[in-house]
């Protein structure tokens, strides 16, 4: 009876919108299309939070994203010798499939950014508070796009102009220069820092969202992209003057790799990728910007990559032993290791008895009967440690996937404080400021201040910072990539035959060879030993644009790296100069 009365009223109801169906206007709210959404402040600020959720995903900082430039560096290798191994031996071919996935999804974020500037209007002076905050977010997003693109692909087409999407022709765009790029970059992070607050005015609004000293600082790291150190200086002093809010370093170094909201979006971060946190995760995987399951896990796979195959892990990546060595070469004050040496590799010491979670890999405790754990089951290498939960004890193996729910810090304080020393040595040579900012971040750690008298160069304290202050603030995390190729290290042989010394590394199953000294000499006469920069071609500093994409858009060329050709020529032109290696022992 009950379902007849139900029908009945249904169909009446039908009736009586059949009957006025002349004088009605309804819209679906579940069907919004471009021309009826975005035309409001709330919709736009459901914009910026896709958004923010296209910088997480599979080819943006989720997973490949992030992990391709970690492996191009000096201070990891491809432990697994499969997955990521062109990338690792900078010799892609452009018909590798996942060379194409940055590309589609830092795209996929410029779109969503294109939009929102399309409809906050050209006069800039008429906007509220709110849609200045809102108009600023989606300028910084798209500036990191293409950061992220021209530091990956060289010279990717910029669109900018919503409006451009309506036809082919349009869309189908031709290569920009890099010069362009960064041109587009730089405009987009220093219109940002304008309409943004900073995280002190923000509050609780800007934690986990861009602020001015986000953009401020990225602003920074680009001008240093172009080598001018003037104007990057300027700006690096002013957000250690706090214009632009107030950072400071964590006391404990430990504090910036791990989750939870006692931890993450703290002090010392000027800007990082959000996600959920371990038992507040969904179950679905989403890898690409397609997919909208209402039960997304919400995490990345960084860790996955990074794991031992003992703990479940992908096995992927490990650490170059240079990187160890260097931590291992110099104490603290107090005669200890440096304990970035512990969130940075999951090595055994004995020194870590009673520091922090002891000697941990997971939930297993370490002994020495056990003591080296090592990444991959058959190549062996050193566990990276960082952006994992290797340290934590939070469980006892991966949940493989896009389930670590660290926040990856981006861009931290210590790392304004170094490049605000390179610039000053860059624009005044050694001098005590700069000096003063990289003993601040070595205090942090316990160690010995340096002094002034013993760098009488700018090359020597070039070489402190890039080869030994950096790797171990910074080891194993995003970023190095980017650097080698500004600091022109692939234009010069010294450089070059000096990256081939840092990766190299061995291949081997037993534990008790994977803290062995090794060298690049001994390549020859040891099988086990490999290097990846033995491999590297000309022009593959960056990733070729992949073949499908040349097909498709007639106007779009490859880059350096299809083509096989020198930067070199690009990098002595515009004037700059690549460093000399200098031995710091003498």
């Amino acid at each position: 009876m009950k379902l007849y009365q139900y029908s009945l009223a249904c169909m009446l109801g039908l009736g009586i919108l059949a009957s006025c169906a002349d004088r009605l206007d309804l819209v679906n709210p579940n069907q919004q299309t471009s021309g009826s959404f975005g035309y409001t402040i709330d919709d736009l600020e459901e914009s910026v939070i896709a958004a923010y959720n296209h910088i997480r995903i599979e080819g943006t900082y989720a997973r490949t994203g992030y992990t391709i430039d970690i492996t191009r560096g000096d201070e990891v290798w491809n432990s697994s010798q499969q997955w990521y191994l062109p990338f690792d031996d900078l010799n892609v071919p452009f018909t590798d499939a996942i060379t194409f996935w940055p590309w589609r999804d830092w795209y996929y974020t410029i779109n969503t950014c294109n939009f929102i500037i399309s409809r906050c209007g050209e006069d800039d002076s008429q906007l509220s508070e709110r849609m200045k905050y809102v108009k600023g977010q989606a300028l910084f997003l798209r500036g990191l796009s293409y950061y992220n693109l021209a530091g990956y692909y060289q010279n990717p087409p910029l669109i900018t102009d919503y409006d451009d999407y309506s036809t082919l022709e349009t869309i189908y765009v031709p290569n920009s220069s890099y010069d362009a790029v960064l041109d587009q970059v730089e405009s987009d992070f220093k219109d940002a820092m304008g309409m943004l607050p900073s995280r002190d005015e923000g509050g609780e609004w800007a934690s986990g969202r861009a602020t001015c000293g986000s953009a401020a600082g990225y602003y920074a790291r680009t001008l240093m992209v172009r080598h001018k150190f003037t104007e990057a200086l300027t700006v690096l002093e002013d957000i250690i003057g706090k214009k632009y809010g107030t950072y400071r370093l964590m006391p404990n170094y430990g504090d910036n790799f791990r989750e939870g909201s006692a931890y993450e979006n703290n002090d010392e971060s000027l800007f990082e990728v959000q996600f959920l946190d371990y038992g507040s995760q969904g179950t679905d995987d989403e890898w690409t910007p397609v997919n909208t399951s209402p039960n997304a896990t919400q995490g990345h796979a960084i860790e996955s990559n990074l794991a031992p195959g003992a703990f479940s892990g992908w096995s992927d990546l490990a650490a170059s032993p240079w990187l160890y060595e260097l931590f291992k070469g110099e104490r603290t004050k107090d005669g200890g290791l440096d304990p970035r040496l512990y969130w940075t590799l999951g090595t055994y010491e004995n020194e870590w008895e009673g520091f922090e979670y002891g000697n941990v890999a997971y939930s297993k405790v370490l002994t020495a009967a056990d003591k080296n754990i090592i990444t991959h089951n058959g190549n062996g290498g050193i566990p990276i440690a960082k952006n994992t939960n290797f340290r934590t004890g939070l469980y006892s193996s991966v949940t493989t996937g896009l389930r670590c729910g660290i926040n990856l810090r981006l861009m931290r304080y210590s790392d304004v404080l170094l490049r605000a020393a390179e610039c000053e040595n860059e624009v005044n040579g050694p001098n005590e400021k700069a000096i003063g900012w990289i003993n601040e971040v070595r205090s942090r750690a316990g160690l010995p201040d340096l002094k002034l008298e013993d760098f009488d160069t700018p090359d020597k304290l070039f070489e402190q910072i890039a080869n030994v202050e950096r790797p171990k603030e910074f080891g194993c995390e995003f970023g190095r990539g980017f650097d080698l190729i500004r600091w022109g290290f692939f234009y010069d042989n010294g450089r070059l035959q000096q990256l081939k010394e840092h990766d190299t590394f061995r291949r081997s199953n037993d534990p008790d060879k994977l803290l062995e000294p090794v060298s690049y000499s001994s390549i020859g006469s040891d099988s086990e030993l490999k290097c990846s920069f033995d491999s590297y071609l000309p022009g593959h500093e960056f990733l070729p644009i992949y073949q499908d994409l040349l097909n498709t858009n007639p106007n779009l060329k490859g880059n350096s790296a299809n083509y096989g050709t020198d930067n070199s020529a690009y990098f002595k032109e515009k004037g700059w100069t690549v460093r000399p290696v200098v031995n710091l022992d003498e």
